[in-house]
């Protein structure tokens, strides 16, 4: 009977392991360590967006994931994880996502609430009131001069507003304060003790609609005028503005550092390790936040792999480039000329030639350099851009080396006259610097090619065909 129960429960443990591996079945291994089929569901859907203009299908799609998850684990090997550079930018990045997590609706809802009740006492049955000023600014620093024309201009400001001007208008066109001016001078809604006593006792005074006189604060000079009246509505009311306001000033954040303070003084944990265990916690129970912990995780490993192996290597390497460029010179070519040179505007007809005298003999990577130093050191003399045009780029290049007047070679402002150094290119470039963009790129393509394919000696890669079948279709 005893032999008959153990028999039972091992076939009960063995059926649910089945029913585990068919919910969610391995798809493929890569480098021994298994790639769930909710996992590569996840990368290959949020890669695959209608908006994606090249999208790929599945088994496509598959063979790059295994180059990606192939670079993370050379990273790994390579213990670029353990970096204290790479583990401070992966918190900042997981922790945006978890630090939310921490902090409960009922904490947030005290929050906000605390907040209106502190704004209820602080008005102490006082209504709201929604002002509009024309501001002119005084300074201690200014003279007794200064401060009289202020004066006089405020009480001329006044003057016209009593014989009919419209309040708006003048804000717009004589107040000294750059937010509310564009507004009509309206500022926000404000209760007591929430501007500086001059304001506040004038703004308190009026009735809706009403203007003051003129008034001198600690900032300056002001006319006020009262644009409305209102009680503070109810909390239901003003929550949405209360949240929008309180996460802007980071409620959460705040309320998060507290919940992790408290934890690691309950648990004498830092803080790095109440995050690392919250975060666990979490990505058990969601499948998408631990996939995105997990593509935070690997697509920074991916970057410094192909950073410090493929991507610095390539650019750097000018002989590789050169061969690289004279092997692929065809896929360069162009169907109209161009023209790989300086484009230079001169303030005077002499400095046409003499830019060119100048420039005679020098190497052309330091043509711009010579330049400022020999042209540019006390003033500027010359504008100029170095760089690959096409015929129809520049109206200058156009006019000065195709002899062609398309109309759009205007004088620069204070540069009127144009020239050009460089050399004329008909069916294509003629040094992989020409294109130098084009053929690092290319060249850093190829190289992060090679380097896959030697990752896949390196490391073992099952593909579980029938499995992967299975993706998005179950």
């Amino acid at each position: 009977m005893k032999n008959q129960f153990s028999a039972s429960v091992c076939l009960l443990a063995l059926s649910l392991t089945v029913a585990a591996q068919t919910d969610d079945p391995v798809v493929m291994k890569i480098a021994g360590k298994p790639v769930t089929r909710s996992e590569f569901e996840y990368n290959y859907n949020k890669n695959n967006v209608d908006a994606v203009t090249d999208m790929k299908d599945i088994d496509e799609y598959a063979e790059l994931f295994v180059n990606y998850k192939l670079k993370v684990k050379a990273a790994e090997d390579a213990q670029l994880d353990t970096l204290s550079s790479f583990q401070k930018e992966f918190r900042t990045y997981r922790d945006q996502q978890v630090r939310p997590l921490l902090v409960s609706d009922e904490a947030e809802e005290q929050e906000l609430r605390a907040y209106y009740d502190n704004t209820l006492r602080q008005l102490n049955g006082h209504d709201l009131r929604l002002p509009a000023h024309i501001f002119l600014r005084v300074s201690p620093n200014d003279t007794a001069e200064q401060q009289e024309r202020q004066k006089n201009r405020i009480d001329s400001i006044y003057a016209a507003l009593q014989a009919g001007a419209d309040f708006a208008e003048l804000a717009k066109t004589c107040s000294e304060d750059p937010q509310s001016a564009p507004r009509g001078g309206e500022l926000t809604w404000f209760g007591p003790g929430q501007l500086i006593p001059e304001f506040e006792n004038v703004m308190y005074e009026l009735q809706k609609g009403e203007i003051s006189a003129p008034f001198l604060s600690v900032a300056g000079y002001h006319i006020v005028r009262l644009n409305d009246v209102k009680m503070l509505e109810p909390y239901d009311t003003l929550r949405p503005q209360i949240k929008r306001f309180m996460e802007s000033r980071g409620l959460r954040d705040r309320l998060a550092k507290a919940v992790i303070d408290t934890l690691a003084a309950q648990e004498n944990l830092t803080a790095d390790e109440v995050m690392d265990r919250q975060t666990k916690h979490f990505c058990e129970q969601d499948n998408n936040l631990k996939y995105l912990v997990q593509e935070y995780h690997d697509g920074l490993l991916l970057y410094e792999i192909c950073k410090s192996q493929v991507w610095d290597p390539a650019a750097k390497d000018t002989a590789a480039l050169e061969n690289y460029f004279k092997k692929n010179k065809k896929q360069y070519a162009w169907d109209k000329p161009h023209f790989y040179g300086l484009l230079y505007h001169v303030t005077t007809p002499s400095d046409v030639d003499g830019v060119k005298k100048l420039l005679k003999g020098v190497d052309e990577s330091k043509w711009v350099q010579t330049l400022r130093e020999k042209m540019n050191g006390d003033s500027v003399t010359v504008r100029m851009e170095q760089k690959l045009f096409a015929q129809g780029d520049n109206g200058f290049v156009d006019s000065l080396v195709f002899k062609t007047n398309t109309g759009k070679a205007k004088p620069r402002k204070g540069f009127p006259y144009a020239g050009v150094v460089g050399r004329k290119l008909k069916k294509g470039p003629q040094k992989w610097t020409d294109v130098a963009g084009l053929v690092v790129s290319d060249y850093q393509m190829e190289c992060d090619n090679k380097f896959a394919e030697d990752l896949r000696k390196r490391y073992e890669v099952e593909i579980y065909q029938d499995a992967l079948n299975t993706v998005n279709n179950h």
